[in-house]
């Protein structure tokens, strides 16, 4: 019974024959074959399509197929006579007697004594032995001219349907044409709360929707009736399906509440799968608790745009921040430790405990000798390394000061921002100063979100630097020996996550750095699941955070450089709300009431973010050479003077179109002006480039987005940015991509200063690497990497009814 349980989810394994004694063939064990991999076609459910005739699937008894094919050869033809099975009481004779039966002739079963069994053999027009003590009939028994055919049991009966099975496994590896059924939508006057909205909806079971958009059932891997991870293993089976259509949304520098990127994103969708009837597909990222109980609240978009259900997406999901935060954290505890232990044994006590003897054997683990070839030691008896390598393998000797690995937790827990930890007396004195960022913000997030296989992952997570030697060499991960540790804690994240939106449209959540502090994109392994799936002239729209001098230049400079992948138009989120700030208006803050001048129409502050906020952005959307389409996120005090004239002046400043979207009230039909823009801008010129070659030196790559992307006149280097930017030069990290931490409330350093600010220096007060996510992070100003909690959070609101287990407040 195991050993089938393991055959059928063996994907090399294309059918299971059984060669057992009758005594072993139970009805358990029988039934435990997966029906497509029963070559013997004997399971209940085989048997159960063959008696109502329906053969489209499964398949017939190997043996009752043969036996058929003589019987309908037989000359004469044998219709409307008598056909007798001799033996054969199991699935083989009900097989049988039911084909005969369909085949015109009529099926009897010998029974009792010898006598009987002599007469019925003498008035038959054929005989089937299918028992091996009834082979020797005697031939005085058998009608002149009738038909005997015997069966002797044999591992190649099974052959034509193990060539079938194959034959079906290769069909259905093949890519299949979306059958989407959408869901209905009937939205309401006014609109209600985005969880009611969601509650009023009854998603479609994912195993219903994967089989729609054309996933196998093993590459489905269910937590839960409404969302589950999908394999990997996907991309091998359509790797030579071409991609569909690449669709990046992006947005203009935002207020601190958001202008409704993923809402954007899920209406767009929505119009194309649902009422244009493209093939598309949303890749959002997960989001982070510390907003969803902060200041943002739940992101999954809002009012008749939004994945569902809503509650499971803002909440935990399927792990992955957790999987992140416990891979990061042992990283963080395996640090700390090998600085204690080197710090208080000898090299011969740390080379016992680091090489023990095991019932007598000593032999170095596979990552350790992967630190010694890195150490130029080719050795692998542990017993032969001299004093001087021994010491080389056994101490790291990192520099408690030079340690730049953080814990991470997922709240905004601004008293974490900086702690000392080792103050136990258990410590034996090895006190230091260290401290925690958000979950998020950890490299092992923007490696999931980087990496293109389980692999790359393994490799990338091994390179991560975790601090500096006192000798000035980099330590990694690996060498600490917890790489392949990571990669086991992070084996079921790296599995995008599959759900649906309020009118089933497939949606892919995956990874989730933000934007400001790290590269602010879901992952590429979303993206090309998807675009596969889509099909040629199928949509994957993905999302970049913040404003798109942050995030969508992080997208392209690093996303696009690690992935391969080009988009073909770059959709660009406005709201009347957040031009009306960068024309002038006031601060608009979180959870205060909006100033009058949100409110009334103001055509003039409009037409000032326009021309300045805008149009930098659109600006900055072209030095990549990607067209932009401008979808104004409508608000119920938008004027309708005001939209016209946002959409005038965006195609003004170069906008391929520009349009309103009311998606948040109307669903996707309110954004079926923006899909047909989109569908028309994929077909224009895409003249796709990097604003920089790698080659260039660090300092150069940081002044050029300074300079091209927020406007700056120069950059000022501190003198401990100078310093790190020498290190890395000298380490040979030069050629990575930067990944600029800033704010996102201004296309400068200085959060207060809106539109499109000039004639300023942007500092770099620090430069960090992530060498395993593959890029440099300059800090520009005071970049925190751990958020704190406004006076009023979010969870003030956020409550449960312990009856029902319904969940209140979060949006």
């Amino acid at each position: 019974h195991k050993e089938i349980l393991k055959l059928n989810e063996d994907p090399r394994v294309h059918g299971v024959c059984l060669h057992l004694p009758p005594a072993s063939l139970t009805s358990r064990v029988l039934n435990t074959i997966k029906p497509e991999k029963d070559v013997d076609g004997i399971s209940d459910l085989n048997m159960g399509r063959l008696v109502r005739g329906d053969m489209s699937k499964g398949f017939v008894p190997p043996t009752a197929s043969a036996v058929m094919e003589l019987l309908e050869r037989h000359e004469p033809p044998l219709t409307g006579k008598t056909v007798l099975l001799v033996g054969g009481e199991g699935p083989l004779g009900v097989a049988l007697q039911c084909l005969i039966e369909r085949s015109g002739m009529v099926a009897l079963k010998s029974h009792g004594s010898s006598e009987v069994l002599q007469r019925q053999v003498m008035q038959a027009d054929a005989v089937v032995l299918l028992q091996t003590g009834h082979m020797n009939l005697p031939p005085t028994w058998i009608k002149p001219g009738a038909a005997v055919i015997s069966f002797e049991p044999s591992l190649m009966t099974g052959m034509l349907n193990v060539v079938r099975s194959s034959s079906h496994w290769l069909h259905e590896q093949q890519y299949k044409a979306w059958r989407l059924r959408s869901l209905k939508l009937q939205p309401l006057t006014p609109v209600p709360s985005d969880i009611e909205i969601s509650r009023a909806q009854t998603p479609k079971p994912v195993d219903q929707l994967a089989e729609e958009i054309g996933l196998l059932p093993e590459e489905l891997e269910a937590y839960g009736r409404t969302k589950a991870k999908v394999r990997l293993s996907m991309l091998d089976r359509l790797h030579a399906q071409p991609d569909g259509k690449y669709v990046l949304v992006a947005g203009i520098t935002p207020t601190p509440l958001g202008e409704g990127k993923s809402t954007v994103t899920i209406g767009l969708v929505q119009a194309l799968s649902a009422h244009l009837k493209l093939n598309s597909f949303a890749c959002l990222r997960q989001p982070s608790q510390g907003p969803t109980f902060g200041v943002k609240g739940g992101a999954a978009g809002g009012g008749y745009a939004q994945v569902i259900p809503m509650e499971e997406f803002n909440l935990h999901l399927t792990g992955d921040i957790h999987a992140i935060t416990a891979a990061n954290n042992l990283v963080a505890a395996a640090i700390d430790a090998r600085m204690l232990h080197e710090a208080t044994q000898s090299d011969k006590a740390l080379y016992n405990r680091l090489v023990p003897s095991v019932n007598g054997v000593r032999r170095f683990s596979p990552i350790q000798i992967a630190r010694l070839r890195r150490l130029g030691i080719d050795k692998t008896d542990p017993g032969s390394l001299m004093p001087e390598e021994v010491s080389a393998f056994v101490r790291l000797d990192l520099d408690p000061s030079k340690v730049t690995w953080q814990r991470v937790v997922d709240t905004n827990d601004r008293f974490l921002r900086k702690i000392t930890v080792g103050q136990a007396s258990t410590e034996k004195g090895q006190m230091r100063e260290t401290g925690f960022d958000i979950a998020v913000a950890s490299e092992i997030m923007a490696i999931l979100a980087l990496a293109d296989s389980l692999s790359d992952m393994k490799n990338r997570l091994a390179r991560m630097v975790v601090g500096t030697s006192r000798s000035g060499q980099p330590v990694t991960a690996e060498d600490l020996g917890v790489s392949g540790a990571l990669a086991v804690l992070m084996k079921d994240a790296i599995k995008p996550t599959l759900m649906q939106t309020l009118e089933g449209t497939p949606v892919f959540v995956h990874a989730g750095p933000f934007a400001n502090i790290a590269h602010g994109n879901s992952s590429v392994l979303a993206d090309k699941l998807a675009l596969k799936l889509v099909g040629r002239n199928g949509f994957v729209v993905t999302e970049a955070g913040f404003g798109a001098d942050i995030g969508m230049e992080k997208f392209f400079n690093i996303k696009c450089r690690a992935s391969g992948l080009r988009p073909n138009v770059v959709v660009l989120v406005a709201t009347v709300r957040a031009l009306k700030m960068h024309g002038g208006g006031p601060n608009v803050s979180a959870g205060a009431p909006l100033p009058r001048e949100y409110i009334d129409e103001n055509l003039d502050l409009v037409a000032g973010g326009c021309r300045s906020n805008l149009r930098k952005q659109i600006q900055i959307a072209h030095l990549f050479g990607v067209p932009v389409v401008v979808a104004l996120n409508v608000f119920k005090t938008d004027t309708q003077a005001e939209i016209d004239l946002v959409c005038q002046i965006a195609k003004e400043c170069g906008a391929s179109d520009a349009v309103p979207c009311h998606h948040w009230a109307q669903g996707g039909r309110g954004s079926l002006e923006l899909a047909q823009a989109v569908n028309e801008a994929t077909s224009r010129p895409n003249n796709f480039q990097f604003l920089y070659n790698l080659e260039i030196p660090i300092v150069e790559k940081i002044r050029t987005i300074a300079q091209k992307v927020y406007g700056a006149d120069d950059i000022e280097l501190s003198p401990e940015a100078k310093a790190k930017i020498d290190y890395y030069n000298q380490q040979g990290f030069g050629t990575l991509p930067i990944c600029m931490a800033k704010t996102h409330l201004s296309l400068s350093h200085m959060p207060e200063k809106k539109g499109a600010p000039t004639g300023f220096i942007l500092p770099i007060r620090d430069v960090r690497a992530s060498i395993g996510a593959g890029f440099i992070y300059p800090l520009v100003g005071t970049m925190s990497t751990m958020p704190g909690l406004p006076t009023r959070p979010c969870f003030y609101d956020i409550d449960l009814d312990p009856v029902t287990e319904e969940i209140t407040g979060l949006f």
